[in-house]
């Protein structure tokens, strides 16, 4: 009975497989039925082309243990020449290309690799002297053996020595200024070249001109009149009337001023001359004064007489001669007022 019992549990779960291997079987056969109909809607092929999958590996020319896919091999050739010169993965993610930034400018670049610099380094060497003095190092300190081209600031301070940097600045400083002399030349060659004679050349050489160029010519010419025109908007937008009025009334203020000019040197040069006859005036009157006291009691009256009629005299024609200096000052023109004032500067 109990082999019976045991029969019947096998087969039990031989018939369950059996059931779960034909849903199986069911199921990848309308997947592959689904990808069938998937495949001859597009038109692909399900078969695969193992030739086309298989991409021609090279061998690494640093380290012949890596084979590289062909067109990866330049990407994988810059990251393992970093690495054998002891460039970590870090410092390999912070470098960049630099020219890109010279490009598009007129920025001398100089490019240095191995050869030349070591040609450089060799060539200051030979020239240095075999002591170090004040001017220049010695030839022990430059490196007998230089380096690869330093691709950080790190690697430049520890392969390079200071001969070798300086010999390097030196060499980049004087090539720079080569090659900005030489754009510079070249930039100055239009300014002894007819340009008419070359333009009448140009358009002999390009022939008749087609119908675009002709209307292309017109629009740059139009365009052209336009922006002249609109440089003098503050003139264009006003009358003939409000433009020498305007001008007027800078001639005018420029005329005011200089007559407020001539008017106070007129003022100061009165005031001088009024301190002038006041000072001489006292001066006469202080040796009337002392002539009298010492002359006869009896002709002081008439000397002091005298001498007050000298006064007003005196004062009647200081009056007179100021009122004939402004009659002239008031007749003059502003011209005629400023250039008496620059020969009286001229004489002082």
């Amino acid at each position: 009975m109990c082999d019976m019992h045991m029969n019947n549990e096998e087969l039990d779960s031989l018939h369950s497989r059996q059931e779960r291997l034909q849903e199986l079987t069911d199921f990848t056969e309308s997947c592959q039925k689904k990808l069938e109909g998937l495949f001859e809607a597009l038109g692909w092929s399900q078969e695969l082309n193992t030739d086309l999958m298989q991409e021609p590996m090279e061998v690494c020319p640093y380290d012949p243990n890596h084979r590289v896919p062909q067109k990866s091999m330049e990407r994988h050739k810059a990251m393992c020449k970093l690495t054998k010169m002891g460039y970590s993965r870090e410092e390999q993610a912070e470098m960049y290309n630099p020219t890109i930034c010279y490009e598009k400018t007129n920025i001398p670049s100089i490019i240095i690799d191995k050869h030349a610099q070591r040609q450089i380094i060799l060539k200051a060497k030979a020239c240095a002297a075999p002591g170090r003095n004040e001017v220049q190092y010695s030839q022990s300190e430059y490196s007998a053996d230089p380096p690869d081209v330093p691709q950080n600031h790190k690697h430049t301070i520890c392969d390079l020595t200071v001969a070798d940097r300086l010999a390097l600045y030196d060499h980049v400083t004087r090539e720079a200024n080569q090659q900005r002399a030489q754009a510079q030349s070249s930039n100055n060659d239009d300014l002894y070249v007819d340009l008419v004679a070359k333009l009448k050349k140009e358009e002999e050489q390009n022939g008749p001109k087609s119908h675009l160029e002709v209307l292309a010519e017109m629009r740059d010419y139009k365009r052209r009149r336009q922006s002249y025109r609109a440089k003098n908007v503050h003139i264009t937008k006003k009358s003939y009337t409000e433009v020498i009025r305007e001008v007027i009334d800078v001639h005018s203020g420029e005329l005011a001023r200089l007559w407020q000019e001539e008017e106070r040197e007129a003022e100061e040069e009165s005031q001088s001359s009024r301190h002038s006859c006041h000072r001489r005036r006292s001066e006469e009157r202080r040796s009337a004064s002392e002539e009298s006291w010492h002359s006869h009691t009896s002709s002081r009256d008439a000397h002091g007489s005298r001498h007050r009629r000298h006064r007003s005299r005196e004062r009647s024609r200081d009056r007179e001669r100021e009122r004939e200096s402004r009659r002239k000052r008031d007749s003059r023109s502003p011209a005629e007022r400023h250039h008496d004032r620059k020969k009286k500067k001229k004489r002082s």
